[in-house]
């Protein structure tokens, strides 16, 4: 019993040793980075290409085209029916032309000019009626003239009123509604028509350019590889009983061959579950050892830290 007793502060004191253990020093790791794919939404024939791997790039500088004739005839189109459609509304939206509008009153004073002559031919044929010279019908005739006439004079006078004025409110919202919709085709248009020229989001590094001049790029397929500065990590692993120490925004610090003096890293991403040591990075007694991913970086951009290049990594200040 007390052997066996013995043996279970023996437990917990290796335990406890254990969890004070200090954090292993030269974790190995490795330099890591996160690309930005330069790619176009639509497809076509790569027809320029206006950077090379290695360069150093601006935001903004044109990284490659391409081919978008169609895409500028399409242009040219909607352009064409956005003026159609603008035309077509400011012709609803005001009356007749001027000369029109002067025919139209140019005939309302004729059939004004008939109806007068209609009217007096009417009195007298009243007048001769009444005493006896004509027959009745006649009379007849010379009211359903003067009718006709007054029925036409109306008429033109509607058609002049008619003529001053726009177009009717449902036509006008009607033609409003295709011109909107037509301008919408032309941004459609245009912006196919820009996407047909890339430039570079960020500043960086083309790291690679993925197509040459002359061969087909399907949409959303990347053209070109950009490495911004700040886009250069430190990834390594940190075994299971030191995971306590490690947690985002932790001090760390990274030495490598060539770098000179060594590097201050943050902390800012610990992988949520463990996985067994990569036998890459760690000797053969320690494969069968727990780790956690930890990925770190520098507070401002470091040149000597390259893609693939293997460092060790120090916890702590």
């Amino acid at each position: 019993m007390a052997a066996t007793r013995a043996l279970g502060w023996l437990a917990v004191a290796a335990f406890a040793a254990g969890c004070d253990a200090p954090p292993p020093a030269g974790l190995a790791g490795y330099v890591e980075a996160e690309t930005v794919r330069v790619a176009a939404p639509v497809a076509g024939t790569l027809a320029r290409l206006d950077v090379a791997r290695g360069q150093q790039v601006a935001a903004g500088t044109p990284l490659f085209v391409l081919e978008s004739a169609q895409e500028a005839h399409a242009r040219a189109e909607a352009q064409a029916r956005l003026a159609r459609a603008q035309a077509a509304l400011a012709n609803l939206e005001k009356g007749r032309r001027a000369p029109e509008v002067a025919s139209v009153e140019a005939q309302l004073a004729q059939a004004q000019a008939a109806l007068r002559a209609s009217e007096a031919t009417l009195e007298r044929a009243r007048r001769l009626v009444a005493e006896k010279f004509l027959p009745p019908q006649q009379y007849d005739e010379a009211l359903a003239q003067r009718d006709r006439d007054r029925a036409r004079s109306a008429e033109l006078a509607a058609q002049v009123q008619v003529a001053k004025l726009p177009a009717r409110s449902d036509e006008i919202a009607a033609a409003r509604a295709e011109a909107v919709a037509a301008a919408e085709a032309l941004a459609q248009a245009q912006w196919r028509l820009d996407q047909k020229a890339q430039g570079a989001p960020v500043a960086g590094l083309v790291e690679d350019t993925l197509y040459r001049p002359g061969e087909w790029v399907g949409a959303g397929v990347p053209v070109v590889s950009l490495l911004p500065p700040g886009n250069v990590k430190v990834r390594f692993y940190v075994p299971e009983p030191h995971l306590a120490a490690v947690a985002p925004g932790a001090a760390a610090t990274v030495r490598c061959d060539g770098c000179g003096a060594p590097i201050p890293v943050r902390v800012d991403y610990v992988a949520p579950q463990a996985e067994y040591t990569p036998p890459v990075i760690y000797s053969r007694e320690n494969r069968a050892k727990l780790v956690f991913l930890v990925e770190a970086r520098p507070a401002h951009p470091v040149g000597a830290l390259r893609p693939g290049l293997p460092v060790e990594v120090t916890l702590g200040p």
